[in-house]
């Protein structure tokens, strides 16, 4: 397993120094591992705070995040508790991260930018999560979207409305994502008979979201391929009459 300092594990999480270190003041978070006077964090730390982040984000309070944990926990369970937060802050894709250079980056996005205007995409990119920086390179968190918008700069389509494309797809996809959050939510865990789950219904409610990951998939990858038909057939259906006009007329001029 591996371990962290206070400031890597506030890099990893997302999550200041200074608010790691009020959550252990407050309980919600397990004090690390001492060698000397060095603390030593851990994955189950991670996992704990991407767990406490998206419990804010959801506008639990800090004491009700307490108490839902210290719940947890006095079911003498542990491993349990641990299990549905790694179930809950996994990735949801099995991609794996890269990494590229600025250098890289300029080749393939930047050819011919002034600075300025390199930094400026750059910055938005990071902004976008596209790409963060880490050392004297950027981590690319999804490879493969990165690969998209080369392949769209290449074909010709400016980067900066690519850059606007990937702003909009990505607020479409959180609004798609809290839809079906918010139908398992209110017809799954709204039900259930307690407010806070015990340690016998925990392994239920990891297994539900462990469920729900390729069903997202399956409801999204049908409904975007038959949307991409229909449009893709309204925009360009008139260009491809023009084209079979253009085709049978020099075919019955060459025949003529």
């Amino acid at each position: 397993m591996a371990e962290y300092r206070i400031d890597e594990l506030a890099h990893k999480s997302g999550v200041t120094v200074r608010n790691i270190r009020a959550y252990q003041d407050r309980g919600l978070l397990p004090p690390p591992r001492l060698e000397g006077r060095v603390g030593y964090y851990d994955d189950n730390h991670l996992a704990r705070l991407r767990l406490i982040s998206q419990l804010l984000r959801r506008g639990y309070t800090v004491a009700v995040i307490k108490e839902l944990l210290v719940a947890w926990e006095h079911g003498k369970d542990v491993s349990e508790v641990l299990g549905l937060e790694k179930v809950l802050t996994d990735p949801w894709s099995e991609e794996l991260p890269g990494q590229v250079t600025v250098e890289e980056l300029i080749a393939t996005f930047g050819a011919g930018m002034e600075r300025e205007q390199v930094t400026r995409l750059l910055d938005r990119a990071v902004a976008l999560g596209l790409i963060e920086p880490e050392g004297d390179h950027y981590r690319v968190p999804s490879p493969r979207l990165l690969h998209v918008g080369a392949e769209l700069v290449a074909a010709g389509i400016p980067l900066e409305s690519v850059l606007d494309i990937a702003e909009q797809i990505r607020d479409d996809c959180d609004v798609i994502a809290g839809r079906f959050v918010n139908l398992v939510n209110e017809h799954v865990f709204d039900r259930m008979p307690a407010a806070v789950p015990d340690a016998k219904e925990i392994p239920e409610l990891a297994a539900i979201v462990r469920r729900m990951r390729p069903l997202v998939k399956m409801v999204v990858d049908p409904f975007i391929a038959r949307a991409m038909e229909v449009r893709t057939q309204e925009a360009l259906g008139a260009r491809l009459e023009l084209i079979r006009d253009h085709l049978r007329e020099a075919q019955q001029e060459t025949a003529g």
